[in-house]
């Protein structure tokens, strides 16, 4: 039997999305059919458990916990507070203790207790960052806008678009915990905006929302100062790409092999090859999305296809990837969907 997969879609909710939205995806044809709406108010963001067993949503009142049924529907479990404005992004850790929020309204970071039952419990810990930025409103305070652990999970990693920083913690695994560790400073008005690692380990990638590049980093985890080591900084967009261009982020493909990028305002998808050796990457091409502001991409299993969650004209248009050329085709219609905002894909077992 074929593999059954589910695609959850966090969205803003202020015009006519109700909530998250779950679809179903067929694999081969590289399209995804909407099944069901679940009610939650701007579930802006949303993430797994690493079992896949729960699902979490940033909310108005603070993360929302689901229960992953066998169907792919979800079972609400509970809703907590945060203690501070609404969040952007969330982690959890390996063993689905702790949670892990990043707030960019507050430049704040809260780390939550998670329940046996997958529900969330009371705050951990919370800390606010400090400091100024150079630029009025987007880069001049603390907007903490995403969170990671470095694989091995000693650290948090959280990018901090507002001050041109990625703090490190140490976290403490078993009462949650953070103590600042060491601190990436990013290049002046960058805007380090998402850090992820490569599956070995030994690469991780920032990608720069005001300078539209990416930094790429080698991580060494046995170092006990200066972890990550710069080894190459890239560009997102094209020379004649739009001045008013933003990068927006970033995803391996399943196989590892290529990297791709979303530029809002350029509104365009970035397509690169990744030396595994080096960690490296190499630019194959930049196209247009027939969308605005693609703020997600969304990864079919196979690779053979990426979603693109166009927020501001409420589209997510699907396109075939051709990686040996860097080419994307439009492989049907665009969907309809209000201010898609990110994609959370489960496989569903038999």
């Amino acid at each position: 039997m074929s593999k059954k997969y589910v695609a959850y879609v966090g969205t803003y909710t202020q015009e006519k999305s109700k909530g998250i939205h779950i679809y179903d995806l067929d694999v081969p044809k590289g399209r995804i059919t909407e099944r069901d709406e679940i009610e939650i108010d701007n579930p802006s963001y949303v993430t797994t458990s690493y079992d896949k067993q729960f699902l979490y949503s940033i909310c108005d009142q603070g993360v929302t916990s689901f229960k992953i049924l066998e169907d792919g529907s979800l079972k609400k479990l509970n809703t907590a507070s945060i203690n501070g404005m609404r969040g952007c992004n969330i982690v959890t850790t390996k063993d689905n203790k702790f949670l892990v929020v990043a707030g960019y309204h507050d430049g704040k970071i809260t780390v939550l207790k998670i329940k046996v039952d997958g529900s969330i419990g009371g705050i951990a810990d919370e800390v606010f960052h400090k400091g100024m930025g150079s630029i009025a409103e987007r880069n001049s305070r603390p907007h903490v806008s995403g969170v990671c652990f470095t694989p091995d999970e000693d650290l948090l990693c959280a990018c901090d678009l507002g001050i041109d920083q990625i703090k490190l913690y140490e976290f403490d695994h078993k009462t949650g915990r953070i103590k600042l560790y060491d601190i990436i400073r990013s290049q002046q008005e960058s805007a380090p905006r998402q850090l992820l690692f490569s599956a070995d380990g030994k690469f991780a990638y920032v990608v720069c929302e005001l300078k539209n590049y990416i930094n790429v980093y080698e991580y060494d985890k046995n170092s006990d100062k200066n972890r990550f080591e710069l080894i190459q900084n890239i560009f997102t967009v094209r020379k004649d790409h739009k001045s008013n261009s933003a990068a927006a982020y970033i995803s391996f493909t399943n196989s590892g092999k290529n990297l791709l990028c979303s530029n809002a305002g350029d509104n365009t998808l970035t397509v690169y090859k990744v030396d595994k050796k080096t960690g490296k990457l190499s630019a194959l091409n930049s196209l247009p999305v027939s969308g605005e502001y693609p703020k997600f991409l969304g990864i079919f299993p196979d690779d053979k296809h990426v979603m693109c969650m166009n927020n501001e004209n409420n589209t997510i248009t699907i396109f075939t990837v051709d990686y040996e050329k860097g080419l994307i085709v439009m492989n049907g219609k665009p969907l309809s969907i209000s201010h898609p905002n990110n994609m959370e894909i489960v496989e569903l077992e038999d």
